[in-house]
């Protein structure tokens, strides 16, 4: 406690770490003021109706903050963005200009992020149109009379609120205080907390409740404690400097290790999990007032196949977020890259001969620590679904997923800044 209390101390005592915490909170509260500024031409009321009686609307509206279910001119949120950045990773695994461009270092990577911002566009204006063409098929009441130009309008409109949002969230990465966009996800999530907690107390009119909702809070607080044990869990891998000559003397080996985290792909494999596996319901609510029969039937059919409470749901967004957690840490850790860097700097496991030994032994490692952290990923984000089947009544709103996702983002902004203390008391000396 005492030491907490120290870098509270720290942080508020340094005027610089001061001024860009209340410029960051600044930015949220300008974020969550764009979420309550609906669109024109909409009818709230059957927007609010319509939210409340499809779960899968539901469930999109919360990772959006309740931006969705407002219809807000930030509706969309920063998703196109992501998808942005995840199509220019995977694109830079297959062009090799691109790959070229990722081996740059810092101004590889800004050329990078460069592309990514324009993709966003176009992804963004098709997220929106695919959002308030699925709305309108859903209850055509929320756009009474409305006209093909002023649907245009709120698509450009909804754009421009997308391309706001990354400009606020890369203001809030420069301050070197966390990632920005994560940031925005988690003040979305976390903005749904108190409707949360409103809805838990209401449910609790008993003592068996009463009981209930302590033991949920217990699980949740157990939760929040493996979520912290896995992300910070590490392997260290033992490493030998080769010894050198300096003058007439051979300098003595010195011992090293290289860490190797278990969950190297934080919260990316579910968001995007939920993209691929939200994208059949979509198509489903799309398609089920289609004129043809068998087309209708079969839209039917995938939609009550992947609604978010079914079996089908949660055993493939499970086995989703195994595999793009294993893919995603094959795109942040390239163990032959690791091993021509310990092989340039003179370094070597013992044990283990430089080269292509030593990427074979990596890649071993990395399988088999990525298993436990794509296992506890996929027991998290599959959490609520388990939670709902055993306590229907439970009206749990935010689950293991925005949980997930509030926790690193927490602790990755609290590395940050203590990164910015230490910083700070080096520049003293």
């Amino acid at each position: 406690m005492s030491v907490a209390i120290n870098k509270a101390k720290a942080v508020l005592l340094s005027t610089d770490l001061r001024r860009k915490i209340l410029f960051i909170l600044v930015l949220l509260i300008i974020f969550r003021v764009a979420a309550h500024i609906p669109v024109p031409g909409v009818d709230a009321e059957a927007l609010k109706s319509l939210f409340s009686q499809n779960q899968l609307l539901g469930f999109l509206n919360l990772f959006s903050g309740g931006s969705m279910q407002r219809m807000s001119i930030v509706m969309a949120g920063v998703y196109p963005y992501i998808s942005a950045i995840i199509i220019m990773q995977l694109l830079a695994m297959v062009v090799p200009s691109l790959e070229a461009l990722q081996k740059e270092g810092e101004r590889g990577r800004q050329k990078i992020n460069k592309y990514a911002r324009y993709l966003t566009v176009p992804l963004a204006a098709l997220e929106s149109f695919g959002l308030l063409t699925l709305l309108k098929k859903q209850s055509a009441n929320i756009f009474p009379n409305i006209t093909p130009f002023e649907m245009f309008a709120i698509i450009i409109t909804v754009t421009a609120g997308t391309i706001f949002l990354m400009w606020l969230g890369e203001l809030i990465t420069e301050k070197g205080i966390g990632n920005g966009i994560s940031i925005m996800i988690f003040a979305g999530i976390v903005a749904g907390g108190p409707l949360a907690a409103k809805a838990a107390f209401v449910w609790v009119d008993s003592p068996a409740k009463v009981l209930q909702l302590i033991l949920f809070l217990v699980a949740a607080f157990l939760i929040v404690m493996a979520i912290v044990t896995i992300d910070r869990g590490q392997r260290h891998i033992p490493i030998q400097y080769a010894r050198k000559m300096r003058g007439s003397r051979f300098a003595s080996a010195v011992s090293s290790f290289l860490p190797m985290k278990v969950n190297q792909a934080g919260v990316i494999p579910i968001i995007f999990a939920i993209s691929f596996v939200l994208f059949p319901g979509i198509v489903a609510n799309f398609l089920q007032n289609a004129q043809t029969s068998w087309l209708a039937g079969a839209a039917r059919a995938l939609g009550r196949a992947f609604d978010p409470s079914s079996l089908i749901y949660a055993a493939a967004y499970f086995l989703l977020v195994i595999g793009f957690t294993y893919f995603y840490t094959s795109v942040v850790f390239k163990p032959k890259d690791v091993s021509e860097n310990l092989q340039k700097q003179g370094a070597y496991i013992p044990g283990v001969r430089p080269g292509e030994p030593t990427a074979g032994y990596l890649t071993f490692l990395s399988s088999r620590i990525t298993l436990a952290g794509a296992l506890f990923l996929g027991a998290v984000a599959v959490l609520p679904f388990v939670v709902q089947k055993a306590y229907p009544a439970i009206p749990l709103t935010i689950g293991g997923t925005a949980i997930l996702i509030v926790v690193s983002v927490v602790l990755e902004t609290i590395k940050q800044i203590q990164a910015q203390i230490v910083m700070r008391t080096y520049d003293k000396y």
